[in-house]
């Protein structure tokens, strides 16, 4: 019952979306308002992202349980959106992804489509790896239409979507996805890595790829450091640099400072998502600024980020 108010909630009350090219001198402006749930702040960027387009500047705010979003945003030659397609599709992308609930799942495995057979891996890193896994796919008859592969402190996470090499199709006999997802982790477990080498059924549905990519490697706690090989030494002051202070009992105040590059806000709320936090204020601001670090010998792209954020209690989810 709960969920079904919930619904005609949100029905009653649509996204809001505004482009604005004349406020600003030098970016467009997109502001997105909609009833506040976990997770939209990532559907918001991750539409953006999506779009290629890059974040200048941006404003959150959800408090009231209302979500507001004002982001400054430029395409990848420095411009101003102006196409008036281009502006409408941003539109209907962002009321419509807004408009639903985003999708929790955190599982791994082999996931059937109409047009492909999506397949999910995750395991020890090693040379050959890849290699070993397109050579299964390739005996099993497979045809690898895409893929997109991940490494991070000795672990590896893959997202690949194949098809019947004879049809074209998606793979649907249970007992051929189950052969595959066999000599799949028999490649994973080459460490005897049986405990966190996962090739499993997940349930249906449609997810960004990079998006599932950070829900794997979160489940596979790929945040644990390790020990790199001996004699090499990490160069830290190539991290990001992070200060996180509780000012009240239930709000954190997070501010990172980072070497600018694509996709780095969508990152970050990707795991700020996982974590089950909540955004309730932030801001964001990309510019050209002297070298912080040493080793940098003149002007680049810095981003500062500022988040106002508490654990996401049970009624969000």
């Amino acid at each position: 019952m709960d969920d079904e108010y919930a619904k005609l909630i949100r029905r009653m009350n649509p996204p809001r979306v505004v482009i604005d090219n004349i406020s600003c001198e030098d970016a467009t402006v997109i502001q997105v308002g909609s009833l506040n749930k976990h997770g939209i702040l990532l559907q918001v960027v991750q539409v953006l992202t999506d779009m290629n387009l890059i974040i200048r500047k941006a404003y959150i705010s959800s408090d009231g349980g209302w979500f507001m979003d004002v982001f400054y945003v430029i395409d990848h030659n420095g411009k101003k959106i102006r196409d008036r397609e281009t502006i409408d599709y941003i539109e209907k992308r962002l009321e419509r992804d807004v408009s639903f609930a985003p999708s929790l799942r955190s599982s791994v495995g082999v996931m059937p489509s109409e047009d492909h057979t999506s397949i999910e891996l995750t395991g020890t890193d090693r040379p050959g790896l890849l290699s070993e896994v397109c050579a299964v796919l390739a005996d099993l008859q497979c045809n690898v239409v895409n893929a997109e592969i991940w490494t991070h402190n000795a672990r590896a996470a893959a997202v690949a979507h194949v098809t019947d090499r004879s049809t074209g199709c998606a793979i649907k006999d249970a007992k051929r996805l189950s052969t595959i997802k066999q000599l799949l982790c028999n490649v994973l477990n080459a460490n005897n890595d049986f405990k966190r080498a996962k090739t499993t059924l997940s349930p249906p549905g449609v997810m960004n790829r990079e998006r599932r990519l950070h829900q794997i490697m979160f489940d596979d706690r790929d945040y644990e450091r390790v020990e790199r090989m001996v004699g090499r030494v990490e160069d830290k002051s190539l991290r990001p640099q992070v200060t996180v202070l509780n000012i009240e009992k239930d709000y954190t105040v997070i501010t990172m400072r980072s070497k600018d590059r694509p996709k780095l806000l969508f990152d970050i709320v990707c795991t700020l998502t996982d974590m089950q936090y909540v955004v309730f204020h932030g801001m964001v601001n990309t510019g050209k600024m002297e070298a912080y670090q040493s080793l940098h010998t003149g002007p680049m792209k810095i981003t500062i980020f500022t988040f106002q954020l508490n654990k996401c209690c049970s009624v969000c989810l």
